[in-house]
């Protein structure tokens, strides 16, 4: 008998809209979970990718925030590089917010003015006191043999604990993914797309993030009859 897999919860736009209200008003770092919230939802980032994110991947020297952010294959599951992109007006505003709060905070402050003052190298996300989240190792068994890979926990953990506080049940960093595959499966119907949107190697990696809603099961009858 096989055991099921819990897969992470998909959020509805009501569900999404509590989520940043109730992380807007909680916590030591309103801003930044309010951006790590934005960041998972709009883009499909990785947690561990996200973590590994520096200023100079998001900003122009100018300052200015890259509309088209390049995820290095270094920092990139299976080192498959891709680029996600930062267009979503409410993520943005997320991002300036952050930014401000380390300005004020003094956290990884450079010594040009290039990229807002800010050390182009230091880590997009930080911890409460102003450092660079820790990544574990970990070690999984695969028909192919063992394999050694880094993850970070403790910004998972971070993120599950958003979703916990607004009450929604199998929440996590991958809810964000869940629920962008969804969106853009609705919008586009092309699994394709998505499969590149979440920088999945195989097609078949991207299926357990999709999820069809009875709206867009509704469309495919009414176009194929």
């Amino acid at each position: 008998m096989t055991t099921a897999t819990r897969r992470a919860a998909s959020l509805r736009p009501g569900q999404f809209r509590h989520l940043i209200r109730v992380a807007s008003v909680s916590g030591r770092m309103p801003e930044r979970d309010v951006m790590l919230l934005y960041l998972t939802h709009t883009t499909g980032i990785r947690v561990t990718e996200l973590a590994l994110l520096e200023v100079g991947d998001v900003l122009y020297p100018s300052g200015a925030i890259r509309p088209e952010v390049y995820l290095r294959a270094e920092i990139t599951k299976g080192c498959r590089a891709r680029n996600i992109y930062l267009t979503q007006p409410k993520c943005l505003a997320s991002i300036e917010q952050w930014m401000a709060l380390r300005l004020r905070r003094g956290w990884g402050l450079g010594s040009a003015a290039e990229y807002r003052g800010l050390r182009p190298d230091s880590r997009l996300v930080m911890t409460h006191k102003g450092q660079a989240f820790e990544l574990a190792f970990k070690h999984r068994e695969l028909e192919s043999g063992p394999k050694v890979y880094r993850a970070c926990d403790a910004l998972q953990q971070t993120i599950s604990r958003l979703y916990r506080q607004a009450g929604i049940k199998a929440g996590s960093s991958h809810s964000g993914r869940r629920s962008l595959a969804a969106r853009v499966l609705a919008a586009t119907g092309d699994v394709e797309t998505v499969q590149t949107i979440l920088g999945h190697q195989h097609l078949d990696h991207s299926k357990p993030y999709l999820t069809v809603n009875q709206e867009t099961i509704r469309r495919a009858f009414e176009l194929a009859l």
